[in-house]
This record gives C-alpha cells, structure tokens and sequence, in this order.
C-alpha cells in the first residue's frame, strides 16, 4: 500500500504588496447545485489557509454538490486518492503532471511512477486520469519527449480502466489534438481550464470532447474563451476552478477554492444569454455523465487505523 501521508504543496509565494492574500467572501448560493470538475485542494494559500474540509463546507453552503480533487505527482495523486476514498463530497483524479514527467525521466522512475498511477485509477473513487497532456509554456524542448511518452501512457491507463481523462494543454493545442488522433482518445475527454479558440472548441465539440471552464472566461482579456463558450453545445460544458488557481472577476488574483464557482457559473450564464439554474442543471448532468455518482459510500472503513490517524492528525494549511 502507497504512504498515506497527506502531501500538502504551497503555492510559490507572491510578495503580499503585489496580491491580496484573503480568501473572498462567500457568494449567494446557487438554487440548483453544480460540482467543481478540477481543484487541487492538498496547495495552501492564502493569508489564513483553509483545510480540505473547511474548503469542502463553505462549497456546500453555496451550491457546489463536490469536487474532483486532481493530482500532479506521485503524492498529491495518493492523497487524492485517499482522500476521495473517506470523503463523500469528492472524487479523484490521478496523474504525472506534464511538467513533472521530465523530472522523473530524468531520474529514471518515470515508468514506475506511471505503473503506480495505474494501480490508483483502479481504485473505486479515482474517476479521472488528470492532469495529464502537453506544456510546452514551462517544459523546453529537451523535456519535451517525455511529457509526449508520459501523455501516451496516461491515455492507455484511462481507456484501460474506462475512465475519464483530464487533459493540460499549455501552448500546445496542435500537438495536444494530434496526440488524441494518432492514439486515439478515451471516449469521455475533458478539456481542463480550456485556453483555445472557437475554432478548437468547434474541434473538440465535433469530437465529443468536454470544455471545462475556469475563472479565466471571466477575465476581461478572455474574448477567445468567451468565444469558444458560445460555439461549444451546452451538452459539452464542464466548469471549474483550478483553485487555488485563477480565481474570477472580481477577485481575480486572490485565494480560489470550490466556494467561488457561483461567480464564475453566473457570468457563463450571463454571457449566453440564459438562465444560471437552467445552465447549472446541465453542467450539473453533464458532470455526471462524465465521472459517474459522487454518491455511493466512501470506503475509509477498509484503509485501517494508520491511515485515518495519518489523515486526521495531518495539518493541511
């Protein structure tokens, strides 16, 4: 069995004159629930970090039914697969970010970090195979080869264990789509925190590809996202925040986490031209078509006394 001990990354930090550093307040509650489909809730940040199940609470509280927790490496995917396991309001996504893949080709463990991925996403809450993809913003050119090889092999893990995948894909649409053609993609492909145009919305529409949206639609230099989410039948749409990542207008800059979603639902909805109940319903069935019910029962009871003392006792901020 993995090491259970949760592994909680910070965010690099950001001199407090250039970011307000608290979390925003909450927002008026959705009426018709939705779920935050890529978070990373095992990174502290902010000016008085919240843990998981504070993060989780005030989710609740507004609407947001539950997350997929994603992992990056071998130990945020372990504890998001742990966590997942014990946890009602969340699902997990396991992975070898694509920036990560080369670090660990270069320290020659890259193949049993992948053969570890693969025994996580056949535990029963590990819904996703995520983030994986392309980077071609903070990974050069000599890196590059094992994050097309690492790409590859996550994509055979998710169509092994049918289940969907995750994709990352910074400054690389072209290769991105090229990869999913030549290898085939798995049949539920989610997009996370598209960045494209419409003409690769119209793609991955065309293609049954999921679009899942950030806080960043809401950014006012966004007209191409905006764009994309017009072209992109509603079917297709997944929403998110990749916190504590980009958080949206108007807090742009600030802590993100699941409670934030409203905002960014709301002005998706806006932006269409419809109503944000009808639209969270969608996104809400849409969601679940793609990973499944966050409903049947978490299954800590199996995992044994070390790893829920390990859990309990850990210090997430």
């Amino acid at each position: 069995m993995s090491d259970p001990t949760p592994h909680v990354r910070q965010r690099e930090p950001v001199p407090a004159q250039r970011r307000d550093l608290s979390y925003p307040p909450l927002p008026p509650a959705l009426v018709v629930p939705v779920y935050d489909n890529h978070t990373h809730l095992e990174i502290a940040d902010g000016e008085h970090p919240l843990d998981y199940r504070e993060q989780l609470d005030r989710a609740s509280s507004v609407g947001i039914r539950g997350v997929v927790q994603v992992g990056g490496d071998l130990e945020t995917s372990r504890w998001s697969a742990e966590m997942a396991a014990r946890e009602p309001r969340m699902l997990a996504a396991v992975a070898i970010h694509p920036n990560e893949a080369p670090v660990y080709e270069a320290a020659g463990t890259l193949d049993a970090a992948l053969a570890e991925i693969d025994d996580l996403a056949a535990r029963p809450r590990v819904r996703a195979v995520g983030e994986t993809g392309l980077d071609f913003f903070r990974t050069e050119e000599p890196g590059r080869a094992a994050q097309f090889r690492s790409f590859e092999a996550h994509i055979a893990i998710a169509k092994k264990h049918d289940i969907a995948m995750q994709i990352h894909d910074r400054n690389a649409h072209a290769e991105v789509i090229a990869t999913l053609r030549r290898v085939g993609a798995p049949e539920k492909t989610v997009f996370h925190c598209f960045s494209g145009d419409a003409d690769m919305a119209r793609l991955c529409a065309d293609n049954g590809w999921y679009l899942s949206f950030a806080g960043t639609v809401t950014f006012k230099n966004a007209g191409n996202l905006r764009e994309a989410l017009e072209i992109v039948p509603r079917s297709q749409i997944l929403v998110e925040t990749d916190a504590p990542y980009l958080a949206p207008v108007p807090y742009r800059g600030r802590p993100n986490a699941p409670y934030l979603i409203p905002h960014t639902l709301r002005f998706m909805a806006d932006h269409l031209g419809t109503d944000v109940s009808m639209l969270a319903a969608q996104i809400s069935s849409n969601t679940e078509l793609v990973y499944g019910s966050w409903d049947a029962e978490p299954v800590s009871q199996e995992l044994g006394s070390p790893y829920d003392e390990a859990i309990d006792s850990a210090d997430l901020a």
